[in-house]
C-alpha cells in the first residue's frame, strides 16, 4: 500500500506542519492536524483487511492446491496455513516495526534507516487502542500491513511446490520475511526517508513490494531445488481444477480489498482502484484465454483463471494512478504476455517453476510497475504525475526499483536457500517425493481412494 506523498496525508501532514511557521497558522494547522478517528474509512479498512486475509487463507491455498497432483494438496495447503499463522507472530515481535518504523529517517538522506526500519515498534510498542493512522486505528493499519506480509511469502509456495522439505520451508520463509520483505516494505512505503519513496516510485498496492519480490524469490528458489523427479516428460495434471477456479474466484474478488484498501479510505481514489481493478481482471483473462485458443486450438478453464490473476498482479502498483484506459492496456499486456512467459519461455528455459509464480508474478509486476508509469499521466486518465516528472522520468524510476528488487531479493533469496541447503537440507528424498509430500511429511491423504 503506498502512503500518497502529499500534505493532506501521513506523513506528508507532518512534514507541511513543519513548514508553517507564522504563529496563527501553526495553532489552525494544529487543530487541523489533530487527528481523528473516521468511522467510515475505519469500516472500509476493517472490510479490506478481511479481504486481503480471504485471499490467503482460503484463496491462494485453493487455487495452489488445486493446480498439484493429489499427493501433494495437503502440503500446499498445510503451508499456506502455516505461513499465515508464523508470518502472524513475526509481524507482532518485530515486522511492523523493520516495515513502518520512522525513527532515524530523514528525507533526501540515505542512511541504515532508508533501508530498513528501527525496532521502536517490537511487539507493537506505543500502539493503543486510541493511535491513529490516516484517521482510522493504527491496529487496524497494522493488521491490513499483516496480511499483504502473509501472502507475500505465500505466493513463494507455487514456485517449490512438490519437492521442499516442510522445516526448510518454515526457515526460509521465517529468515526471507525477516530480510527480504520488511525492507522492500519499509524502503517503498514508509514514507520521507525511504530510498524507493525518495525516488518517487509509484507501487499503490505492491507491484513491487509484493509480486516482484515474490516473483524472483520463486524462480530463485525453483532453480536451486531442480526439477521435480519426472519433469517434464511425466505428466503433472491438476488435481482438482474445481478448487483452483474456486480459488482465483477468491482472490479476484479479495483483491478489491488489496487495491482499493490500500488507499486507506473510503473515498474516489478507492473507488477508481476498484474500478480499475476489475477492468484489469477481466480483460487480463480474455486475453491468456483468446491466447491459448489460438495457440492450442482449445480455451481451457485453467488458462482464463491464470490469466485473471496475472491481471491482477499487474494492475497492482498502478491501481492508485491509473483510469480505465490504462487498466484495458495493462490487463492486455499482462494476458498476453504472462502467457508467452508462463508457456513459451518456460519451455525455452527448462526451469520448473512448478506453480508459474515466476511468469504471473514476477512478470506480471514488472509489466504493471512499468506501466504505471505510462498510466499515471493525466493525458492518459491517469491521476497526473508529481510535480517535476515527466512520464519518461517516471518510467526510468519505475525500472530502477524494479532492478534494485530483482537484485536484492534474488541475491538475499540464494544466500538464504544455501545456508539452510547446508545445515538442514532443501529437498525431500526421492522415496518421499514418490509417496507424495501429504503422506511423507505429514501423514495424512487429501482424499480417501
Amino acid at each position: 500500500m503506498m502512503l500518497p506523498n502529499s500534505p493532506t496525508t501521513w506523513p506528508g501532514r507532518i512534514a507541511l506542519t513543519g513548514l508553517l511557521t507564522l504563529a496563527p497558522t501553526l495553532v489552525l494547522a494544529q487543530e487541523a492536524a489533530t487527528p481523528t478517528l473516521n468511522s467510515g474509512d475505519t469500516a472500509w479498512m476493517l472490510t479490506s483487511t478481511a479481504l486481503v486475509l480471504f485471499m490467503t487463507i482460503p484463496g491462494l491455498a485453493l487455487f495452489y492446491g488445486g493446480l498439484v497432483r493429489s499427493k501433494n494438496v495437503l502440503s500446499v495447503l498445510m503451508q499456506c496455513f502455516a505461513i499465515t499463522a508464523m508470518v502472524t507472530v513475526l509481524w507482532t515481535l518485530y515486522g511492523y516495526s523493520l516495515a513502518f518504523s520512522t525513527t532515524g529517517m530523514e528525507q533526501g538522506v540515505i542512511n541504515f534507516n532508508s533501508f530498513v526500519g528501527a525496532l521502536d515498534k517490537m511487539l507493537f510498542a506505543g500502539l493503543t487502542r486510541d493511535s491513529l493512522v490516516l484517521g482510522i486505528p493504527e491496529s487496524v493499519f497494522a493488521t491490513f500491513q499483516m496480511t499483504f506480509a502473509i501472502i507475500t511469502p505465500a505466493l513463494i509456495v507455487g514456485a517449490f511446490a512438490e519437492r521442499m522439505k516442510f522445516s526448510a520451508m518454515l526457515w526460509f520463509m521465517a529468515i526471507w520475511f525477516t530480510v527480504v520483505y520488511a525492507p522492500i516494505a519499509h524502503m517503498v512505503w514508509s514514507g520521507n526517508g525511504g530510498l524507493m519513496w525518495d525516488w518517487g516510485v509509484l507501487d499503490f498496492a505492491g507491484g513491487t513490494v509484493v509480486h516482484i519480490n515474490a516473483g524472483i524469490a520463486g524462480l530463485v528458489a525453483a532453480l536451486m531445488l531442480g526439477k521435480r523427479k519426472g519433469f517434464p516428460t511425466t505428466a503433472m495434471p491438476p488435481n482438482n481444477l474445481g478448487y483452483t477456479v474456486i480459488g482465483a474466484s477468491m482472490l479476484w474478488v479479495g483483491w478489491f480489498g488489496f487495491n482499493a484498501g490500500s488507499a486507506v479510505a473510503a473515498d474516489g481514489s478507492a473507488g477508481m482502484a476498484m474500478l480499475v481493478t476489475q477492468i484489469a481482471t477481466a480483460t487480463a483473462a480474455l486475453g491468456w484465454m483468446f491466447m491459448e485458443w489460438v495457440t492450442h486450438g482449445k480455451p481451457s478453464v485453467l488458462g482464463i483463471a491464470t490469466g485473471a490473476v496475472a491481471g491482477l498482479v499487474a494492475i497492482t502498483p498502478a491501481s492508485g494512478t491509473a483510469g480505465p484506459l490504462g487498466a484495458l492496456i495493462i490487463g492486455a499486456a499482462a494476458g498476453s504476455i504472462c502467457f508467452l512467459t508462463a508457456t513459451k519461455l518456460k519451455r525455452a528455459m527448462g526451469y520448473d517453476d512448478s506453480l508459474d509464480v515466476f511468469g504471473v508474478h514476477a512478470i506480471g509486476g514488472i509489466i504493471g510497475a512499468l506501466l504505471t508509469g505510462v498510466f499515471a499521466d493525466a493525458s492518459l486518465g491517469g491521476k497526473g504525475l508529481a510535480e517535476g516528472m515527466t512520464m519518461f522520468s517516471q518510467v526510468l524510476v519505475q525500472g530502477k526499483s524494479i532492478l534494485l528488487t530483482i537484485v536484492y531479493t534474488a541475491v538475499m533469496s540464494y544466500i538464504i536457500l544455501k545456508v539452510i541447503d547446508l545445515i538442514m537440507g532443501l529437498r525431500v528424498t526421492e522415496e518421499q517425493e514418490t509417496e507424495g509430500l501429504d503422506l511423507a511429511l505429514h501423514d495424512e491423504r487429501g482424499y480417501i481412494l
